[in-house]
């Protein structure tokens, strides 16, 4: 815990030390003299920032209430030119005689404003999509409007899918049917000549290789989807047979979302690229070396291959595969330069998005005073229990612990044979908190904690609620132990005085963030302010991948507010784009009831009410009212 009595001035670079964001925010986000979360968010102009403070305050002007997902619209500008131009300088300082180009999979954020601004701020470089499905594959062919962009198809594909696909090679896309499965080549190819048009194809590869982190199942052997080697040579010699082995011009794999070992790309790379040079050797006409996603973002700033990082910048990664292809190439004997294709979309739109929220509560441990005295009669383990209280020293910090332990557990067990009262139980709780109290207190001074202590103030913390659902907003939190960074917006020039954990209001044991990042590991508190009778504003940041789209409806928590911003180069910044969150009646019709029937089912039954004189009919008009009003509600807290 943060020493509250400090002689020194807590500063606003003290609380970008505690809390990272000079490690994660990669130049986006930083603490300015006032104390508040600042958002820079133009490459080309690092004077130019923007206090969150400042936009929240706009946004409640707007009448729009927490939770809110802010997006940031340059920040997605500054990525895509960041990727093309680090791609750029890597194929410059090598000489590699290919091209770079960008493919951003829909899939990990389909909001279309989202999808929009990828295209648009992509065009520049061709910065095409991918669709893994046929909704996804309908948007794109409406959102890409640059025909030299890519457009890849993976997923399972029928034969709707196969027309559409081939349709648009006819109006002059460039899109790819990538094989998932060797079946699929005589659906499309009987399609292909039945509508008389020529596709362009790719085959997804199993690769042996296998990276570390959450989704590495993407890789190996016995990934679910791809082609293994012998399969892949069945294709070439079914496209030999069929006289259309110039069709073929992609290779691609998928390694996963987010490799943080830059060794495990170049494998990949390495193993994917001999490959391509022997399909080339076998007369294949290729073009296209696809190699997926797995551009890490360092959600801890920890700059290391732990699972949420990565020990690679941006430049080594495209230095390193432009390199390992060329090399590659070189050493097979092969002339050959092929258009180097990423599906990076996580490192595209992570930083993009923030989830702003208030807290509404807080709840704190605080044991009450414990008597220097008990009563003659007061059961033996209770009098055992308050002289460990009195005996506690440093020396015997342990021992005194696995005695509290013990007696606390003897009074609950008394407690439930009937032998201890109500209130003989709850003060034996009370002198069982104090002690953990004092030994979470005294163990910091200690030169080496005994493994039962270490984490005992975690047992103390408080507990923050806050106004979201971390089902629908960060879903990955919950589901698979992300880490997302995590913390104030505000107040930053006053020492975080307090240890919490964060609960939602879904009232579900599960709501709950109790993992924080570091640099040396995992955080089970974070440091926090006492709260002041004023609103307490914090972000979850790096959102923008995958979170969206994963949220369920739990306890009928909706999509929240979105508000966007555009920032000008003299500092000002537009409310561009303004999305309301799900009303209360709309999360109802997305699990099948009838707002409509909800209501007059309701009405009938305040009806009732009146007929048995229960309340009166103008009480049942203001009852009616009310029950209106909360089906037009934000599912959320509302002040």
């Amino acid at each position: 815990m943060l020493k509250k009595n400090t002689l020194e001035r807590w500063t606003a670079d003290k609380s970008a030390d505690v809390y990272g964001i000079r490690n994660w925010g990669a130049g986006y986000f930083d603490i300015n003299d006032n104390g508040d979360v600042v958002v820079t968010p133009i490459l080309s102009n690092r004077k130019v920032s923007v206090s969150i403070p400042e936009v929240i305050a706009g946004i409640k002007e707007r009448g729009f209430d927490m939770p809110v997902l802010l997006r940031i619209e340059n920040i997605l500008d500054s990525q895509i030119s960041l990727l093309h131009e680090s791609f750029r300088a890597a194929i410059k300082k090598l000489d590699y005689k290919g091209k770079f180009r960008g493919v951003y999979p829909i899939k990990v954020n389909q909001q279309e404003q989202v999808v929009d601004e990828v295209t648009r701020y992509g065009q520049r470089f061709h910065h095409g999509l991918e669709a893994g499905s046929k909704a996804e594959l309908i948007a794109a062919l409406a959102m890409l409007r640059d025909k030299e962009a890519c457009l890849v198809c993976n997923g399972y594909k029928d034969q709707e899918f196969i027309d559409l696909g081939l349709f648009a090679t006819k109006m002059g896309y460039k899109l790819f049917f990538v094989l998932e499965m060797p079946s699929e080549l005589d659906l499309i190819m009987s399609r292909a000549a039945y509508l008389n048009i020529r596709p362009l194809l790719g085959v997804r590869l199993k690769l042996a290789t296998q990276a570390g982190g959450h989704w590495t199942e993407s890789g190996g052997d016995r990934s679910i989807f791809g082609l293994n080697t012998s399969q892949l040579v069945e294709v070439v010699d079914s496209l030999k047979e069929r006289g259309m082995l110039d069709c073929l011009q992609l290779l691609h794999y998928h390694l996963g979302s987010q490799i943080p070992n830059i060794r495990d790309i170049r494998s990949a790379a390495l193993e994917a690229s001999r490959i391509y040079a022997e399909l080339v050797k076998e007369g294949v006409k290729m073009g296209y070396l696809d190699l997926g996603g797995g551009l890490a973002v360092d959600y801890d700033g920890s700059h290391t291959n732990f699972t949420n990082s990565r020990n690679y910048s941006l430049e080594e990664y495209c230095a390193d595969i432009i390199e390992t292809v060329m090399e590659t190439m070189e050493n097979a004997g092969v002339d050959h330069h092929p258009t180097i294709i990423t599906e990076s979309g996580r490192a595209l739109v992570a930083y993009y998005s923030v989830l702003l929220f208030n807290i509404l509560d807080v709840s704190r441990f605080e044991a009450a005073p414990v008597p220097e005295t008990l009563p003659e009669d007061t059961p033996e383990h209770l009098v055992n229990l308050l002289d460990v209280y009195k005996s506690l020293t440093l020396k015997n910090m342990q021992e005194c612990y696995n005695d509290a332990m013990f007696y606390r557990d003897e009074i609950r067990t008394g407690f439930r044979h009937g032998t201890m009262s109500l209130r003989e139980r709850a003060l034996g709780e009370n002198i069982f908190w104090s002690i953990i109290t004092r030994i979470a207190k005294d163990a910091r001074r200690l030169k080496h904690v005994p493994n039962d202590l270490k984490d005992i103030h975690v047992a103390l913390s408080d507990i923050y609620y806050a106004n979201f659902s971390v089902f629908q907003s960060v879903p990955d939190a919950w589901a698979i132990d992300h880490l997302f960074p995590i913390m104030p917006v505000h107040r930053l020039n006053d020492i975080p005085s307090r240890q919490g954990i964060l609960a939602d209001i879904t009232c579900d044991c599960d709501g709950k963030i109790d993992k924080f990042i570091d640099l040396h590991g995992v955080k089970h508190t974070l440091p926090l302010h006492e709260l002041n009778g004023e609103e307490y504003y914090l972000g979850v940041f790096l959102v923008g991948a995958y979170q969206e789209t994963l949220g369920d409806l739990h306890n009928l928590m909706g999509d929240t507010n979105v508000v966007t911003i555009r920032v000008h180069d003299d500092g000002s910044y537009d409310f561009v784009r303004e999305l309301e969150g799900d009303t209360v009646a709309d999360v109802l019709d997305y699990v099948e009831y009838e707002p409509k029937v909800l209501l007059e089912q309701f009405r009938r039954t305040a009806e009732e009410a009146v007929r048995d004189q229960l309340i009166t009919a103008t009480e049942r008009r203001e009852i009616m009212e009310a029950y209106e009003a909360g089906m037009r509600g934000y599912t959320y807290f509302e002040r």
